[in-house]
């Protein structure tokens, strides 16, 4: 018999969490669940689940900045988003970051689990509807010309960022537009300086201005 699946969920509210524990417990073995990106990543590093069931939108940068995170540390990580929401800017930013697949909040705990076990296999899994946006986003309608590398290597959260401290904003000020903390800030702006080999503010400012970034 193939062994079920191991499995951290991460949502920030603690009736969900439990509520989506106890429909899986019996398909699938949850090692464990967490509320905030930190302790998410915490978790996931110490678990080593085979898929990690993820929200998007969470305090402190939301389930974009725990793949961030984790991927520093367990690059090979399969993710499946789990969300309310079935924007199609929800749907590409998480996959961009690096999620196996995009479920919504409405399907079934038999249902999920089957996506947790095709994720876990290396499939690619989505709601029906949202397949077309992840379509669309990657091979319709943009162009290979149109995809800059070193941009495409940043996560959604750090491009938000990265706009806004080209628009000569303080972290303090970036902090409040974003609902992060300026340490967060901080380490968003040291990720982005790392990826792009840039040294400054200053550097970055430019950067951003040259690729037409900033409005």
């Amino acid at each position: 018999m193939v062994a079920r699946p191991t499995v951290v969920i991460v949502d920030d509210h603690e009736l969900f969490r439990a509520g989506v524990r106890a429909e899986l417990e019996q398909l699938v073995d949850v090692r464990g669940a967490a509320g905030t990106v930190e302790k998410a990543v915490a978790a996931i590093v110490d678990q080593k689940p085979d898929v990690v069931l993820l929200d998007v939108h969470m305090p402190g940068g939301g389930g974009v900045e725990v793949i961030r995170q984790v991927a520093e540390r367990r690059p090979a990580q399969r993710f499946l988003a789990l969300s309310v929401s079935d924007a199609a800017e929800d749907v590409i930013a998480i996959i961009r970051a690096g999620a196996r697949g995009y479920v919504t909040k409405s399907i079934s705990g038999s249902e999920l689990a089957e996506a947790i076990e095709r994720v876990r296999d290396g499939d690619a899994v989505f709601s029906p509807r949202l397949a077309g946006f992840v379509l669309d986003a990657f091979h319709g309608e943009i162009t290979e010309g149109e995809v800059d590398p070193e941009l495409d290597q940043l996560t959604p959260r750090e491009r938000e960022v990265l706009r806004l401290i080209a628009r000569g904003y303080l972290y303090k000020e970036i902090a409040a537009r974003l609902s992060i903390s300026p340490k967060t800030v901080e380490a968003h702006v040291g990720a982005v300086l790392r990826k792009l080999q840039l040294s400054t503010r200053h550097e970055l400012s430019r950067w951003a201005v040259e690729r037409r970034l900033v409005d």
